[in-house]
């Protein structure tokens, strides 16, 4: 009996060691590039660059090296009205491309067609710079979207983009998403709802060709708080966003969530230095009803690390 008890659980040992090593090897040889990116996709790794975890290019995670995200209502080379407004992806001198510009056979069939006979992404080179733009087309009758090299067919360069869009229509979602990773945001908020009663409160779950391209993916761990997928379509309020990172309790008086407010840095919005301990103080005053109002929020400075993490939560749409 003891023998045969030995048997059942090496067998059993093995099956299990098989099975593992089958997902091991087996499951990576796939061709996932059946998943032919979405628009969202496109977006994703457009607006986030070659890599947001550790690189060489950003081996620290501080946000550098990252493509710019801006809105152009005016084209930068004619300086004619565009109409609608077009949202551009913005790569100066040395910034590494996306992966799937870097391989464009993985966009999935029809999409790497058109990037690269209708938007020219083969052109892209990272020495002078580049500017991308998502198109509309069409391929085996079916529309799709695609990546356009907005430099190669526009004569749109990173230095006139940048320019002509201005700080007020810039947006640092490259750098914000490295911040969300950074400070480990993903340990409580998911950016995944599942097919349940999620799709009611937080909308309706990604497909697969949303993440082509996404390098890493963030799906999140843990959810102890709401999923963050769909959160701009919801709250796209920059103003309570400010308040929220700060100190949440400002916003939500129960919420568990920690304070953000180092990432404002040294100085606010008009070059004064922030007094944190001062802040913090009235504020206890406030908690402790002892004073009507909260203390005022700092405005941040364009260049602080909350613009960029508030730029990204409202790319979510």
């Amino acid at each position: 009996m003891a023998f045969k008890e030995y048997r059942i659980g090496s067998m059993m040992i093995g099956g299990a060691l098989g099975l593992s090593m089958c997902i091991t090897i087996f499951l990576p040889s796939f061709d996932l590039r059946s998943a032919v990116s979405t628009k969202v996709a496109l977006e994703k790794q457009l607006s986030a660059g070659y890599e947001i975890g550790f690189s060489y290019a950003d081996p620290t995670l501080m946000g550098v090296n990252r493509p710019i995200t801006v809105n152009l209502d005016t084209d930068p080379k004619t300086g004619e009205k565009l109409d609608p407004a077009v949202t551009a992806y913005v790569y100066p001198v040395g910034v590494p491309m996306p992966p799937n510009i870097r391989h464009p056979e993985n966009l999935g069939k029809g999409v790497v067609d058109l990037s690269i006979s209708q938007g020219q992404i083969t052109k892209a080179s990272i020495s002078p710079g580049i500017v991308f733009t998502i198109a509309e087309g069409e391929f085996d009758g079916k529309a799709l979207s695609y990546i356009e090299n907005a430099t190669a067919t526009r004569g749109w360069s990173p230095d006139a983009a940048l320019t002509t869009a201005g700080d007020k229509n810039t947006r640092y979602i490259s750098k914000g998403k490295t911040e969300f990773i950074a400070q480990g945001c993903w340990w409580c908020h998911t950016l995944l709802p599942e097919q349940t009663q999620d799709w009611q409160a937080f909308g309706a779950p990604p497909y697969l060709g949303d993440f082509n391209g996404e390098s890493p993916t963030a799906f999140g761990s843990d959810r102890k708080a709401p999923d963050l997928l769909h959160v701009a379509s919801r709250n796209s309020s920059r103003e309570w966003m400010m308040l929220h990172f700060f100190n949440p309790r400002l916003v939500q008086s129960h919420s568990i969530m920690p304070r953000f407010d180092y990432l404002w840095g040294e100085k606010d919005a008009q070059g004064n230095t922030i007094d944190f301990a001062k802040w913090r103080l009235e504020y206890k005053e406030f908690a402790d009803g002892k004073r009507v109002y909260p203390p005022e929020v700092p405005d941040y400075a364009p260049d602080s690390e909350v613009r960029a993490l508030i730029d990204w939560v409202l790319s979510l749409k």
